[in-house]
């Protein structure tokens, strides 16, 4: 749909239509009650029998049915009509929006939705230095307000053709049609059992009209913003609904929690032991502090001013329970050409947010610097319960079989509510997110393109072979400062470890890489916490270069950071 289309259509006239199609099906209705009255019912008391008469009755029962049926169908038009009005006019507003922004921004915007605005300092309309910037921000509210309309005419125009089918082929006057249509038109605003697939849901909000949809999310925001299949820019809208009430929520404990409670040494000692009542205010100071922390990181992310260093971001998931969990996106992952899903690993949660968004920031740059051409869409993914400690929890793979499901169903739900062809994906777990990623790819696979682990202590398998994606697109990298070297198995003598590497530079098109010369950063057979070392030989995939002195937390720098840039733009 075009922009001049959306801004002039005449919505009277669909409230029009919509008013005309209720007085039909109330005045069809009355007939319907007349008839029944002067007719049906007179008959039935009229003591007229026979074979004669018990045909005439059934004739007159059935076309009764029959005259129910065509009102049912005439009072699902109506409400047709009147979802199309919602829907076109939540769309022409934001439309309005959009446009009224532009103009205090000195931004004009064209019938076909190109944008000027004047570039000359010296001139009295000059749009200022963040013009294109803000005309960035603009297109894309501008493109979801046509997309928004556009699905609305296509989903109405359906609903209706299917009336239009029902009253020419007369399949509209027959009751069990009729009935089956009003369940379904009941039934439609049902959000899909927990067993539905990400795929069944997608089909599910599509065939929703966008103010059906901007219903359910304001009625059912956690429920929505956590749903794989459902598209990111309804998540997103309906997760930022819950984060800031939960925020207000936690902001309003922290509050009330009171001072600190003092401390008083036990008796007959001079040293302060802990007491219950000091370590259950303390635990909750922390916990509450902390998620405000990370819910604050993540709203003045979602606040950004979109720009080429902070692209749009959206919120795909979102919730406190345990330690908190929050998935944000840095650009749509819908219509981007690439998607990687960043899994950080031990110490995961959502006051950890604010370091891992940064993350996934450089990835976007180091894709686009590896191809200009291309959109990038980076996610991180703290949509598990992750290890807290080093020991005991890292120790124990219970948490990466926790997020098996949940991460399967998260990448099918990108590949289902991805727009035009397929992105080139890519998954990339760090620290005990590897771990957690090469569950995932063992047990159920993953719809991914290309698999990179970073500062790995073991993905669960001793070969790439057995991650069910080709080898040659499995790739693993770890510095040679990482302490990572020292999650051991339960019996390290039965391996052997060698740190011996060479390294040569290579150039290639200007830039230097770090390369190993014949093999690998470590051609022992080594073997970690949960399996063969990814990033040695022996492994099958493919080795990462990184930065000499490079430690656990180092990858998203130097050369490690442009390799995965490469790897993920499919370069």
């Amino acid at each position: 749909m075009e922009t001049k289309t959306l801004y002039d259509a005449n919505l009277n006239n669909l409230l029009t239509a919509r008013f005309a199609y209720e007085s039909l099906a109330s005045a069809f209705a009355k007939h319907i009650e007349a008839w029944q009255t002067t007719v049906v019912d007179r008959l039935e008391r009229s003591q007229w029998t026979g074979s004669t008469a018990d045909q005439v009755h059934g004739d007159l029962r059935a076309f009764t049915g029959k005259l129910k049926a065509a009102d049912q169908e005439l009072v699902l038009v109506a409400a047709a009509l009147g979802e199309a009005h919602r829907s076109v006019a939540l769309a022409q507003s934001k439309l309005v929006q959009v446009m009224d922004d532009a103009k205090a921004a000195g931004i004009t915007v064209k019938p076909d939705g190109g944008m000027t605005w004047d570039n000359d300092r010296n001139s009295s309309t000059f749009a200022g230095p963040g013009a294109a910037n803000k005309a960035e921000a603009l297109s894309l509210r501008l493109r979801d307000a046509l997309n928004e309309a556009d699905h609305a005419d296509q989903e109405i125009s359906r609903r209706l053709r299917h009336f239009v089918d029902n009253a020419t082929s007369g399949t509209g006057l027959d009751g069990a049609t009729a009935e089956a249509d009003r369940k379904a038109n009941q039934a439609r605003m049902d959000i899909p059992d927990a067993k539905a697939t990400p795929e069944q849901v997608k089909a599910w909000w599509n065939g929703l009209t966008p103010g059906e949809q901007e219903q359910l999310i304001q009625n059912h925001p956690e429920e929505i913003g956590n749903r794989d299949g459902v598209p990111a820019v309804g998540r997103d809208e309906a997760n930022r609904l819950t984060l800031k009430r939960r925020h207000d929520e936690l902001q309003s404990e922290f509050d009330q929690l009171g001072p600190e409670p003092m401390q008083r040494p036990m008796p007959g000692e001079v040293v302060y032991a802990e007491s219950l009542e000091h370590r259950t205010w303390r635990e909750k100071h922390t916990d509450l502090e902390e998620k405000l922390k990370g819910i604050n990181a993540i709203q003045d992310r979602l606040n950004d001013t979109v720009s080429a260093d902070h692209p749009k971001s959206y919120l795909l998931g979102f919730d406190t329970e345990g330690k908190g969990h929050a998935i944000v996106a840095i650009n749509n992952p819908d219509t981007a050409d690439n998607v990687v899903t960043y899994v950080p690993g031990t110490g995961a949660r959502l006051g950890s947010i604010p370091g891992d968004i940064t993350r996934s920031d450089d990835m976007v740059g180091a894709a686009h610097r590896a191809d200009p051409a291309k959109t990038t869409s980076s996610i991180t993914w703290v949509g598990y319960d992750a290890p807290q400690t080093i020991f005991p929890q890292a120790a124990d793979d219970s948490y990466a079989d926790g997020a098996r499901d949940k991460l399967h169903s998260f990448e099918t739900g990108l590949r289902a509510t991805h727009e035009g062809g397929p992105s080139h994906n890519t998954v990339l777990g760090h620290s005990y997110g590897s771990t957690t990623v090469g569950y995932a790819l063992r047990d159920r696979g993953l719809p991914v393109d290309e698999v990179i682990f970073v500062g790995s202590p073991g993905v669960g398998v001793d070969n790439a072979k057995d991650l069910h994606v080709d080898p040659r697109h499995v790739y693993a990298g770890r510095g040679d400062a990482d302490a990572i070297e020292w999650a051991l198995p339960e019996n390290p003598a039965d391996y052997v470890k060698d740190g011996a590497s060479e390294w040569g530079t290579k150039i290639t098109n200007g830039f230097t890489d770090l390369v190993p010369y014949g093999g690998f950063h470590s051609e022992a057979d080594n073997h970690l916490a949960f399996g063969r070392d990814p990033a040695n030989g022996h492994f099958g995939g493919n080795e990462i270069p990184t930065d000499p002195g490079t430690e656990h937390s180092d990858y998203w720098q130097g050369f490690s950071l442009r390799a995965m840039g490469k790897i993920i733009a499919g370069k």
